[in-house]
């Protein structure tokens, strides 16, 4: 019965074929003068495709159903289709040449890389087979990456995070500690609770800006600065808005970078100066992975950079340190802190900014070792 059916199929195919073929002899002054493919001409690879299937003993394709129409694709369709891949293919070439939005590697989440100015550039994104990447909630933007061929500072990747920017993410909320125990201080969050929101809001200076526009001010510059200096730069946010939370944003640091800095300005009204987010002396906490193997590194960075904007003459608070149980903190498996850069009435001036990012390299010369 199988022969007979195979037989069948394939003296219909030729008989196809052969009616093609004459079909195709027909048009052929048609397509001379329009210059236009001949939808017969194309059918024929589908012919012989499927008699070559036939012939092998195998089943014939059927039209495979957009789930999305619930319809089998007909010719037309195809068509469409063939215009729109068109379409994106054009897009995608264009994306290619600025570095923007081109094609993702499903594991390691970084784009194909383009060479802007001297620099190597790729977008990162978040994947589920990074470390903690589970524990995020809001994870569809994407981070930039810009390697530095400096021979010297061109190894390290300071991750620079302008802290706040993602619409929607005071609404949503992450687990604080990825052990699910609760925080051991207050915050933004008060002590006790086991889950924060995933981005905060930020607070608005004295003169109406909101912090998000100028931690991203910041963050601006200091990239600038950085990447002249000969540093690689991961920035978490560009833009107005990424759909990065805290656990993707650190998550994203951990795996592309050698040190993470989350930039802010305190919400408290003194202008008291300022200081990084020092790990609370809590036994439990300092003994939760990933806190137990960065803790100390982290503090030496921010010692390091406060040390360095102090050399700026900018104002520190304190000992320069203030002991906070964050989410930043709690997911970071590289040294990392959150630097409050003043707070509501501190100055934040295009001049002072730059001090900062001036303050803030020297101190990463001297974490680095670097001369």
């Amino acid at each position: 019965m199988k022969k007979r059916t195979k037989f069948l199929i394939c003296m219909v195919l030729t008989a196809a074929i052969l009616g093609a073929c004459t079909d195709k002899a027909g048009v052929a002054d048609t397509v001379a003068e329009s210059g236009t493919e001949s939808a017969t001409a194309e059918k024929l690879p589908e012919v012989t495709l499927i008699l070559n299937q036939a012939d092998a003993g195998g089943t014939v394709d059927q039209p495979e159903t957009d789930a999305s129409r619930g319809d089998d694709e007909s010719g037309e369709d195809i068509e469409g289709a063939v215009e729109v891949s068109a379409d994106t293919a054009d897009a995608r070439d264009e994306a290619d040449t600025t570095g923007e939005n081109a094609e993702t590697d499903a594991d390691t989440g970084e784009s194909e890389a383009t060479v802007i100015d001297g620099l190597t550039v790729s977008t990162v994104s978040l994947t589920d087979s990074m470390p903690y990447a589970s524990f995020s909630a809001i994870n569809t933007g994407a981070a930039t990456l810009y390697k530095n061929p400096d021979p010297v500072r061109g190894k390290y990747v300071i991750c620079v995070n302008a802290g706040h920017g993602t619409k929607g993410g005071q609404s949503v909320k992450t687990q604080c500690h990825p052990d699910g125990s609760p925080k051991v201080t207050g915050g933004t969050t008060g002590a006790g609770a086991t889950t924060a929101v995933a981005v905060s809001s930020g607070m608005t200076f004295g003169d109406g800006k909101s912090e998000s526009s100028v931690t991203l001010a910041q963050a601006l510059i200091l990239k600038e600065m950085l990447l002249d200096a000969g540093y690689s730069v991961l920035m978490i946010r560009e833009t107005d808005d990424v759909q990065l939370d805290n656990v993707a944003r650190t998550v994203l640091a951990n795996e592309f970078a050698d040190c993470h800095i989350a930039l802010h300005w305190d919400s408290s009204e003194k202008d008291k100066g300022a200081f990084y987010c020092s790990v609370p002396d809590v036994a439990s906490y300092r003994a939760m992975e990933p806190v137990a193997s960065t803790w100390q590194k982290s503090h030496a960075l921010g010692d390091s950079i406060i040390a360095g904007l102090k050399g700026q003459g900018i104002k520190i608070f304190s000992s320069g340190t203030m002991a906070l149980d964050l989410t930043q903190t709690s997911y970071s498996s590289i040294p990392s802190i959150d630097l409050e850069l003043g707070d509501k009435a501190s100055d934040h001036s295009d001049s002072r900014l730059r001090l900062n990012a001036a303050g803030i390299i020297t101190g990463l010369d001297a974490f680095f070792g670097i001369g």
